[in-house]
């Protein structure tokens, strides 16, 4: 397991996701994707998958407030998802946990990073284009309410900031 770091803010910290945190994880989920929130034994099937994913938590006071994990199977990896409770918006977690999956691609040999974005989601849409991914399809009424996902990808080459 990587080591744990400490984000540039003060009191958040990140870590790889383990089995410990799926509960809360899980909750966090259908509060934040009522509609479409992952069932527990997703996450405990993803993080079974060490070969090809990689799951990390953010904590604040002890409290998880943001989650994320990527699958990685070359040259493509893939944003599974990524969340932070609305507390938290604006503090540049988001950004720090997109930039480790960045990362974790790259360590992986992957290429391209793509993600599914909600079509009435501009917050997340502008923190994917801010990190250089690029719309580049339309999944018609992909989400279960009938809402469109945005296909985004972000070529990795050797200059691309993460």
């Amino acid at each position: 397991m990587k080591p744990t770091y400490q984000f540039k803010l003060d009191g958040v910290t990140l870590r790889d996701m383990t089995a410990d945190d799926v509960t809360a994880v899980e909750i966090l989920e259908r509060r934040l994707f009522p509609v479409d929130a992952w069932p527990m034994q997703m996450f405990f099937d993803e993080l079974a998958q060490v070969d090809t994913r990689r799951y990390v938590v953010a904590e604040a006071d002890g409290q998880i407030v943001a989650y994320a994990g990527l699958m990685c199977i070359e040259p493509i990896a893939d944003v599974q998802t990524i969340a932070v409770v609305p507390e938290f918006e604006g503090r540049g977690i988001g950004s720090a946990i997109l930039t480790e999956l960045i990362e974790e691609a790259r360590r992986r040999g992957a290429v391209e990073v793509l993600l599914e974005v909600r079509e009435d989601n501009p917050r997340a849409q502008a923190l994917y284009v801010r990190f250089g991914f690029e719309q580049i399809h339309v999944r018609r009424r992909y989400y279960r309410d009938g809402t469109d996902a945005l296909i985004m990808r972000l070529t990795l080459t050797e200059g691309t900031p993460a």
